[in-house]
């Protein structure tokens, strides 16, 4: 049984760690869950214990919130207003909703709608902003996925170091 455990606490952040750059598999969770899993099916002292698991739940929370902070910041950079950068935001929350192309097109059209209808910009400026968002996504990811990489790092160097 310990064996099967290990096996599935390895795929569970394997595949974890591939989600965090493929949308609709959700990377930092399932990191998570194979900490869990492994720390509720194996003998007492055999794991990491709780507590890193809850460490890991706020780094996973953390994780979100990279990725949504960073195509709002990465449309503010390229000339968003605070408009833009909140229908940035918006536009990635209801983007969550519809799959993979909400995922792509809610955080672009959020900042292209705010921009034109709200903060009043002409086309090319309220492009030029939505192309910050696909930048910030961008970064986002890679911040998510250097997270993702910490979070499966620290539980396999405290199961090591115990």
């Amino acid at each position: 049984m310990d064996t099967i455990v290990w096996i599935l606490t390895a795929l569970l952040m394997l595949v974890g760690l591939v989600g965090t750059v493929v949308p609709l598999i959700p990377g930092a969770a399932l990191i998570v869950g194979g900490a869990a899993l492994h720390q509720g099916l194996l003998p007492e002292g055999q794991s990491v214990g709780w507590g890193w698991v809850l460490v890991l739940v706020g780094l996973a929370v953390l994780s979100s919130g990279v990725d949504l902070v960073a195509s709002a910041l990465g449309a503010r950079r390229f000339g968003a207003s605070k408009w833009g950068a909140l229908g940035g935001l918006l536009g990635a929350i209801v983007g969550l909703f519809f799959s993979l192309p909400g995922l792509i097109l809610g955080p672009i059209v959020g900042v292209i709608l705010a921009e034109l209808l709200v903060a009043r910009k002409e086309w090319r400026a309220a492009a030029r902003a939505s192309w910050g968002t696909i930048i910030g996504s961008l970064l986002g990811a890679l911040g998510k996925l250097v997270i993702a990489v910490g979070m499966v790092g620290l539980f396999w160097s405290v199961l090591l170091w115990r």
